[in-house]
């Protein structure tokens, strides 16, 4: 069984995640904590494979408790939940080894191919022997997927997700080079994945025409 620790400020919420993760099979909640000490102190007392790590807590935010896990060395693996949008908390996260950020609201649904994916991963790396790298990128996309169709070859699940999210996060419609400068991509990688999106209907595109000059493309995200 694969031991989770379910990590949310608000105890409500952490039931029903906890609820949640109890009904998807070869997972078990082993503990609940609802602040950054609390969570803290649980992995050295509980043994714990995986956090599902709320980014808002009382006293530390959730990046503080996974630089201090990596700080002490403990080999826990993290999927950050939480409603931050902001693309530099999903960079930040990635920095620091969280295997996925999964933003609230989510159904079970969404979170139960999350926990399959990331069992497949960890079944496929912990099983010893030598793993096709094709199999490997299969798995890590699936953790990265959110839900969304299977990437065309040459995309990274990755990159997806920082430009959905530079456009989630973004008050209004942005250009190609405003979303590349935050996500820290080139202008041509944003295009790329710019156009796969709108192709998918994930992404509104507007023209704005300027006094002279090529209207300038703008991108809004469609999806819910």
């Amino acid at each position: 069984m694969i031991q989770v620790l379910i990590v949310d400020d608000d105890v409500r919420v952490a039931r029903i995640n906890a609820a949640y993760v109890a009904k998807v099979p070869g997972f078990r909640v082993a503990a609940q904590a609802h602040s950054a000490a609390s969570a803290l102190a649980t992995v050295e007392e509980v043994p714990v494979d995986l956090i599902l790590l709320d980014h808002y807590l009382p006293d530390r935010n959730g990046l503080a408790v996974v630089r201090e896990l990596r700080r002490l060395g403990r080999q826990v693996d993290v999927i950050m939940v939480t409603a931050a949008r902001d693309v530099a908390t999903v960079q930040d996260a990635m920095r620091h080894g969280a295997l996925q950020y999964l933003v609230k609201p989510f159904t079970y649904a969404g979170l139960r191919s999350k926990l399959e994916a990331y069992a497949a991963l960890r079944h496929t790396l912990d099983g010893g022997g030598e793993a096709e790298q094709a199999e490997v990128d299969r798995l890590f996309g699936a953790l990265w997927a959110a839900g969304e169709p299977d990437l065309p070859k040459g995309h990274s699940p990755t990159t997806a997700e920082l430009v959905r999210q530079a456009l989630r996060g973004a008050e209004g419609p942005l250009s190609a080079q405003e979303i590349a400068d935050s996500a820290g991509m080139s202008r041509q990688t944003a295009q790329r994945y710019l156009k796969l999106l709108e192709r998918t209907g994930k992404v509104r595109l507007t023209l704005r025409y300027g006094e002279t000059g090529r209207p300038e493309h703008r991108y809004a995200w469609a999806a819910g």
